[in-house]
């Protein structure tokens, strides 16, 4: 009699040890939520580390899209463009609505994550990005719960005049650029006015590559 196999042996295109039609089965799928957005709720089971099957079990999860983030580095000033806006979640939670952040937004269908980066940077923050985007990370942004998958940038641009208030007025978009020292979105970020993750992971990663950055040209 063979042993159960765990999962995790095969390989899928991004490197992942995956097989999704061996190591899950989907007992059922329904829609219990459609909106702006949507949740799923799934009734599953996967193989364990043992290499046996889980018992039978019920997740939901909330459909948003993926979403492309950029932060912009002027490397001549070594500053960096951060954007504020009003978001419901940390006003929900019982935090400051108005949160630092950097430019981000959702992917359509016929989009490249670049793309929506430089869309974004332009209505956000009416910004137009370098040439040069460095990808930083791709990532979940809340796995147990949340689909969405982040790609994230840094791009190399000119911040000269940077500022001001921008945003889609059809979307309701009330966003402040703020253009600071690199230092000074670090200071931010060490005592707590940043609380969000691609900020967070975008700036702790431009703090880390400083130094080879400063060598490029917007």
């Amino acid at each position: 009699m063979s042993k159960p196999t765990p999962p995790g042996v095969s390989d899928t295109a991004n490197g992942m040890a995956f097989d999704r039609g061996r190591d899950i089965e989907v007992l059922a799928r329904d829609t219990v939520y459609q909106g702006y957005f949507r949740i799923d709720r799934y009734r599953l089971r996967h193989r364990l580390f043992n290499g046996c099957w889980s018992r039978p079990i019920q997740r939901e999860v909330f459909e948003r899209g993926h979403a492309a983030a950029v932060l912009p580095y002027d490397p001549e000033h070594d500053s960096v463009l951060l954007i504020e806006q009003f978001r419901i979640g940390p006003y929900a939670h019982g935090g400051s609505p108005w949160q630092i952040e950097i430019v981000a937004g959702i992917i359509h269908d016929d989009e490249l994550p670049a793309q929506v980066a430089r869309r974004e940077a332009l209505e956000e923050a009416g910004c137009v990005l370098g040439p040069q985007l460095l990808r930083i990370a791709d990532y979940y942004m809340s796995p147990g719960a949340v689909s969405e998958h982040l790609t994230l940038f840094c791009a190399v641009t000119d911040l000269t005049g940077a500022g001001g208030i921008h945003g889609v007025a059809e979307e309701d978009e009330d966003i402040r650029v703020h253009s600071v020292p690199l230092d000074q979105a670090l200071d931010w970020l060490h005592n707590g006015r940043i609380q969000n993750s691609p900020a967070i992971i975008a700036l702790q990663w431009l703090a880390l590559n400083r130094q080879r950055l400063r060598a490029f040209q917007p």
